[in-house]
């Protein structure tokens, strides 16, 4: 399968091909449950994303949940001993901490998929 993300109604989706039954599947990302869709085309994975996401967001509003996750902005990770070695050097090279080259990373990968 392959990922890429479609945004519908300022919402992004991440979108994956299901040879199994030929069908596009659409997922939202950052929702704090599940909203997913099928669909044979792009116009119809709008407006199925469209809808499933509205009646994923009226749900919340009647039960009186969150619709969205919330996140800590703490992430914890392994590297190889290598990796965290190159990531150091990278770091004091550039004059930055880890954190702040990660974080420069980050907004590299944001910006790409935007």
């Amino acid at each position: 399968m392959m990922n890429n993300t479609l945004k519908i109604d300022g919402h992004v989706a991440v979108i994956t091909f299901d040879p199994e039954i030929e069908m596009f599947r659409g997922e939202f990302v950052g929702l704090n449950g599940g909203a997913d869709f099928y669909a044979y085309s792009v116009d119809e994975l709008k407006k199925e994303g469209s809808t499933s996401l509205a009646v994923f967001l009226d749900e919340c509003e009647k039960d009186g949940i969150a619709p969205y996750k919330s996140y800590s902005g703490k992430v914890t990770t392994r590297l190889s001993p290598e990796r965290h070695q190159a990531l150091a050097i990278a770091a004091q090279a550039t004059g930055q901490s880890i954190n702040e080259l990660l974080n420069e990373g980050v907004d590299l990968v944001i910006e790409k998929h935007s």
